[in-house]
Order: structure tokens, then sequence, then C-alpha cells
């Protein structure tokens, strides 16, 4: 793909989840203006990510409910405040929180900073790295797709989440 398709798809991915880029947006500038989530932010995330699937809503809700406002606003803050932080720190900080997986994470840094950052996904990683490698879901792996996505935005001159999105919506098609 060439960036006026990275430009397409990712409209096309906003236009057919109008209410997730929207709440992406919203939840986005709330977390960089605080640089810190509490519980109620964790739960929006989840709903995000799950809003289609209420069995894994319930238990993902529970889960991020475990932790308390004060544990969550200890270690986002240090996660997302700290200038140009090292990714597996920022990634191996949020994962310490009850619920929080390497893709949950990714959630929240794309959220925080989607120039940066995108969803850790098997779609995007096939879209760019090719088969995914048994057990992906781990920090290093997502470190290994963020290179990859890093570099194809800059390329372009496009964010990481652009990217993402473009990658993600393209293959969603050709499944359907």
């Amino acid at each position: 793909m060439d960036k006026p398709d990275y430009l397409m798809w990712s409209r096309k991915y906003d236009k057919a989840y109008g209410w997730q880029a929207q709440r992406e947006r919203e939840l986005g500038a709330k977390f960089r203006k605080n640089k810190e989530l509490s519980v109620k932010d964790l739960i929006a995330v989840t709903e995000w990510k799950f809003k289609s699937e209420p069995e894994k809503l319930q238990r993902a809700q529970e889960l991020v409910a475990r932790n308390s406002d004060e544990r969550i606003q200890r270690i986002t803050s240090q996660s997302l405040s700290l200038p140009n932080a090292d990714d597996l720190y920022r990634i191996n900080c949020l994962t310490t929180l009850e619920g929080i997986s390497p893709v949950f994470a990714s959630i929240i840094l794309t959220f925080f900073d989607p120039a940066l950052y995108g969803i850790f996904d098997q779609t995007v990683w096939k879209g760019l790295l090719g088969n995914a490698p048994p057990g992906l879901y781990t920090p290093q792996n997502y470190l290994r797709l963020l290179v990859a996505l890093r570099k194809t935005a800059a390329k372009y001159n496009l964010n990481a989440r652009t990217i993402d999105k473009a990658l993600y919506k393209k293959a969603q098609d050709k499944t359907t």
C-alpha cells in the first residue's frame, strides 16, 4: 500500500466503526490531559474493546474493577507521564494491573499517543510481519510490531494508528 491507500482504509475504518473512533478520540484526549487513568477510564476502554461481546465485556470489567483507583492512577501516571518513556517499561507497568494484558496495554497507549502506538492485533501483525508466531501476545512481540508500525508510519509521514487502522480494515473487508 502507499500513503493514499493507508489514508483511504483508515477513513473507512473510522466510518465503519464510528462509535469506537469517536470514543477513542474522547478517551485519548482525556488520557493526554490527565496523564493518568481511573477505574472508570479502564472500564470505558473495556467497553470500547468488547462492546459487541457482552460476556467478554462483563469479565473484563470485573477484572479491571479489582484494581483500586489509587493503584490505577499511580501505575498509569508512572507509565504515561514520563517523556520518551521506554516502551517495554510502559507495557510492563500497565500489565501489572489486574485485567490488563499486552493487548489491553496497547489500546491504552494507542489512545494516549496514536502517533507512536497502534493496537496489538494479529491482523495488523500479519499485514506488516507475516504469519504470527505461536504465543503472539507478549510484550516483546508488541515491541516488534511497534518497530514495523513506526517504520511504515515514518515512510509515509503518518501516525502509527493510521497504519494500524488501515491494515485492520483492509483485512476485515477481505474476509467479508
